[in-house]
């Protein structure tokens, strides 16, 4: 058996203005030097300008980028340049949504500066993960990559709650992937022999499960399930810290996702696609798809092309393509030949498109 470094968050802080504690977590982890802070446009004065002033207020010198997001490898260079130049700086943080977030990451990577992770909706498993992946020039994905977790988890409920509605049901969809992921990775140890760690595939499966669990408290925008969605998404980063990958998180689900983005003309979000490839996916697992379906309508998150978005013919030709996405990634796709007739009678099956 490899072995491998389980590194993972030093401090999470969940709940109703978490992020007012900003300043008492920076001085817990004893920062010292300039700290750099990015949001985005839209939630720069719900959040972003909120920790500069909170910092700043608290004699701690801080910088506020705001960034569109259209160039996000330009981003990570340019700022990469400014920290390497100011020589410094002592933490980043990435204040705003899955895209910010992960370019926080790569920044940190790049300038070996830890981050901090603040996010302002629940959409996505990266929120503690150790996995970065940002859209490059042509606006398809580049490939994941290991990057270091956060140094630190801010999540506020009271900023999450007022997010748009289909960002929580996207994490939710995100999290119910669990399912086929742990299918798989258990497929791929059985398989190709590669290493399986059933504690992480246990708390990535008890996150899944809760979201099952607590659909319509979810649906019904309760606080306490939102909460319960935001932890289950940091319980699924901390699985793949402990993992050492992203194997608790990502199976064929993902690839399918993966491959939606490359073929459509208009991708859905992230999580919204993973759930759909979950209910495709545990199909071709002989498990029980329709109860992932079930619980996703009762959350309010996609189910088929048309709630996606996307055309007929585009889910049908990324059931196809997903084996592709990643070769080294054993999944229960590399057992299946399946061509267009056999991938037009999933979907059919599976009412994704109409019969």
């Amino acid at each position: 058996m490899s072995i491998h470094k389980i590194a993972l968050p030093q401090t999470i802080l969940v709940g109703p203005g978490a992020i007012n504690n900003v300043n008492n977590i920076c001085n817990d982890l004893k920062m010292r030097g300039k700290l750099i802070i990015l949001t985005g446009p839209h939630v720069k004065e719900v959040a972003g300008e909120h920790v500069y002033k909170i910092l700043n207020d608290n004699n701690m010198e801080s910088e506020l980028y705001v960034l569109d997001g259209k160039n996000p490898i330009y981003d990570v260079e340019n700022i990469s340049e400014r920290i390497k130049a100011s020589n410094n700086v002592s933490c980043i943080f990435g204040v705003g949504g899955g895209k910010i977030i992960d370019i926080a990451k790569l920044i940190s990577l790049k300038v070996g500066v830890p981050y901090i992770s603040i996010p302002t909706a629940a959409s996505h498993d990266g929120i503690a993960s150790p996995i970065a992946s940002i859209k490059a020039f042509n606006g398809k994905y580049k490939p994941s990559i290991m990057v270091n977790p956060p140094l630190a988890v801010i999540a506020d409920s009271n900023i999450i709650i007022k997010a748009p509605y289909k960002l929580l049901a996207s994490g939710c969809g995100d999290i119910i992937a669990k399912f086929t992921a742990i299918r798989d990775w258990r497929l791929a140890k059985k398989r190709v022999n590669e290493y399986y760690g059933e504690y992480a595939a246990s708390l990535a499966l008890m996150s899944a499960s809760l979201i099952v669990k607590h659909a319509k408290k979810i649906r019904a925008l309760k606080e306490e399930s939102v909460r319960t969605v935001v932890e289950a998404l940091i319980s699924c980063g901390v699985a793949m810290c402990i993992a050492g990958s992203s194997r608790p998180c990502s199976g064929s689900e993902h690839l399918f996702s993966h491959a939606l983005d490359i073929v459509a003309k208009k991708p859905a979000l992230h999580g919204e696609q993973c759930g759909v490839g979950t209910i495709i996916m545990m199909y071709l697992h002989g498990g029980n798809w329709q109860r992932i379906k079930r619980t996703l309508s009762i959350i309010g998150a996609p189910t088929n092309a048309k709630e996606l978005g996307v055309e007929e013919n585009e889910i049908i030709e990324a059931i196809i393509k997903a084996k592709e996405i990643r070769k080294d990634r054993y999944t229960i796709l590399n057992e299946k030949s399946l061509g267009w007739r056999e991938a037009e009678n999933i979907a059919s099956t599976t009412g994704i498109i109409k019969e």
